[in-house]
């Protein structure tokens, strides 16, 4: 695709390089990506990074995985059946990965290094401000899913150490899910998420992606040798209706959801040229394809319609191999809610100052303040709703509604935009092709957060 220079005029905004909206925001602890100069004019002149095409494929693969994973047994139950689950991955991942090319070609084409900068260049404030809010949105969504998982995952392991069976009555008050989950926040959340930086999260990675490929081979050996006590309820072989298909692809959608991270990721890369990157994410996301396959389809033919929204809660509890898996997703969800909280609050930042027209070189002290008090009213307020909330399901349905914002409205709106800005005389068919995909994107985007909303709002009042 040619390149072009998009917006490139920060003027055009009406805010100067002083303003919040210039912070860096959302940058991948995971890479290093250079200060931009003032000079950059050349999509050619972009972040000379570090990173090489091996290391960002990895990079891209941890930034998808994660605890999302649990849920596709359920997605697949959902969907209506492995045919069905496997065809929905197939079809979606061609979009997932299209998102991810149109993302790089336009931090290419408008010079910028972070998703919603790139969504503020190419496609002006108004959609910009509005990506910022669901950035915010999402990952205060995500932190309140994690809180749930910790719980979750700590009842099962206080069953087996206490040695009774969960929910049972009469447990000492300090087995309670509510206190529990409190402790553990109170004692390694909240003094992860105060500090400034994260630079932490290198070795948390590490944690995560053991954590994973470890649940997942779990799952996989337990369906090849399943336990006696494991019976397995129907085992789906059609969907009951399109809409129950439909009803899968938020937890998709959720668990591809790497977009936000992949600009960095791509402008730290030693040669951040599309097509490289295009072969980085396709290898990234058959990986990831890979692993959520092979955990949907043993999970959801070992449990069948029966399966839990959080598959590993449909284990034994006295099981301890799956303990061990229930200590990793435990300890991978510890290290992730302070970068997802990270990513929030600086975007929150931004936008706080942007409002004010504040310079982002204030004194220390000020911002110190602030980010206490961002962080605190942000851990009390997904604490609360955790407790509140137990269904892991109803939140990762929610958040799998606005991680397709990222994956198919705000990149489809970025490549319409940028075409349109090409000033040809004639449009070659090329062109209008792009073009249509583009509304493409944005129509399938809208459509699953507009389903995911409705179910959200109306099923759960009409129940």
């Amino acid at each position: 695709m040619a390149q072009v220079s998009i917006n490139s005029d920060l003027g055009e905004w009406g805010s100067s390089m002083d303003s919040g909206e210039r912070a860096r925001l959302l940058q991948s602890p995971c890479v290093d990506t250079a200060p931009k100069s003032e000079g950059e004019a050349s999509p050619e002149g972009l972040g000379r990074g570090t990173t090489s095409t091996l290391g960002a494929i990895f990079i891209v693969v941890n930034a998808c995985l994660g605890a999302g994973l649990l849920n596709f047994p359920a997605a697949f139950s959902t969907a209506g059946g492995v045919a069905a689950g496997v065809a929905l991955q197939m079809g979606m991942l061609v979009f997932i990965i299209s998102g991810l090319v149109i993302l790089a070609y336009c931090s290419q084409a408008s010079n910028e290094r972070t998703y919603q900068e790139v969504v503020w260049a190419v496609c002006g404030k108004l959609t910009g401000v509005l990506c910022e809010v669901t950035i915010a949105i999402y990952t205060f969504g995500t932190c309140i899913a994690f809180l749930i998982i910790i719980g979750d995952q700590q009842d099962k392991i206080i069953a087996v150490m206490a040695k009774e069976p969960e929910g049972a009555g009469g447990s000492p008050w300090y087995t309670d899910r509510k206190f529990t989950i409190s402790l553990t926040a109170f004692l390694f959340i909240l003094p992860l998420s105060i500090p400034r930086e994260i630079g932490f999260q290198k070795y948390a990675s590490f944690l995560s992606v053991v954590g994973t490929w470890y649940v997942t081979a779990i799952i996989i050996i337990k369906y090849i040798w399943p336990d006696k006590e494991m019976t397995p309820g129907d085992i789906l072989t059609r969907p009951a209706s399109w809409v129950a298909v439909f009803n899968a692809m938020p937890t998709i959608c959720f668990g591809f959801q790497c977009h936000v991270s992949s600009v960095p990721v791509f402008n730290s890369m030693r040669q951040p040229k599309v097509k490289t990157w295009g072969g980085v994410v396709t290898a990234a996301m058959v990986i990831a394809l890979a692993v959520y396959m092979g955990t949907g389809i043993c999970g959801f033919l070992t449990f069948g319609a029966a399966v839990d929204p959080d598959v590993l809660l449909s284990y034994p509890s006295k099981d301890m191999a799956v303990a061990v898996a229930r200590a990793f997703i435990i300890l991978s969800v510890l290290t992730s809610y302070p970068i997802l909280h990270f990513c929030g609050r600086a975007v929150v930042e931004g936008l706080w100052l942007r409002y004010q027209g504040m310079p982002v070189e204030e004194d220390v002290g000020r911002e110190r303040r602030r980010r206490v008090l961002q962080t605190l009213v942000w851990f009390l307020l997904t604490l609360l709703l955790a407790l509140f909330i137990p269904d892991i399901g109803k939140v990762i349905s929610v958040i799998g509604g606005l991680a397709a914002c990222f994956i198919f409205v705000f990149p489809g709106l970025c490549l319409i935009q940028a075409k349109l800005s090409e000033m040809e005389e004639v449009k070659p068919a090329s062109w209008w092709a792009l073009v249509s995909y583009g509304v493409l994107l944005v129509t399938l985007g809208a459509f699953i957060f507009g389903q995911t909303t409705a179910n959200a709002i109306f099923v759960d009042l009409l129940a």
